[in-house]
């Protein structure tokens, strides 16, 4: 008999044996399960706000320049960026504005300045965003001011205006910078050599005159 019992005791421990170790393996699975991720109102993945501090300056765009805490008060730069990207400043001191973002111009035109001419100084710069065009006059089909809303070019910015007209004068068209510089762009020319085909920037205006017969 005391056989038969011990043979019970063993068969009852094991099994409580066994039992104590399933458990203790579910356990561990469930505690290692990775966390869900982090989702927004709907139950989507959150995604990352947009932000307008990446966005770079262009050639022709308003900027504004304001300088702080210095000995004495300057005027903030209302200026545009030049056709060549840069900006003359405060000092006579020229720096390339295009394809920089705002945050980055503020540390360089502060580390230009600071310790070199100033001990301290605030640099902020703002600009718009709001819609710039271009115009297109003259012989083409729909003469009209354009939006800019992408790198352009003469040829380009004509096509956007319908094209030339059956009277359009093509070798001797005008294009005016803000500034006042005037190019005149042989078309037929340009179309063969895209080295002729200059860039168009906001404000400019494109004249295409009439041929004389």
């Amino acid at each position: 008999m005391s056989i038969i019992r011990l043979y019970r005791n063993v068969c009852h421990w094991s099994a409580v044996c066994g039992l104590l170790a399933a458990v203790i393996i579910l356990a561990g699975c469930h505690s290692s399960s990775p966390r869900p991720a982090m989702t927004g109102s709907m139950g989507a993945a959150a995604a990352p706000p947009t932000n307008p501090e990446n966005e770079v300056i262009q050639p022709g765009q308003k900027v504004t320049v304001a300088f702080s805490d210095l000995p004495s008060p300057v005027q903030p730069y209302d200026l545009m960026v030049k056709e060549d990207g840069s900006v003359t400043l405060l000092l006579n001191q020229t720096f390339t504005f295009a394809g920089k973002t705002r945050g980055v111009l503020e540390k360089e035109i502060r580390d230009r300045y600071v310790p070199r001419f100033y001990k301290y100084m605030t640099v902020t710069i703002n600009y718009g965003i709001a819609t710039q065009f271009y115009y297109v006059d003259g012989e083409v089909r729909v003469p009209a001011r354009q939006t800019y809303i992408d790198r352009t070019t003469v040829l380009k910015a004509i096509a956007s205006a319908g094209g030339f007209t059956d009277f359009a004068k093509k070798t001797a068209v005008t294009l005016t910078r803000v500034d006042g510089r005037k190019y005149t762009i042989n078309c037929k020319k340009a179309r063969v050599d895209p080295k002729l085909d200059l860039e168009v920037y906001p404000g400019d205006k494109i004249w295409v005159p009439r041929k004389l017969f």
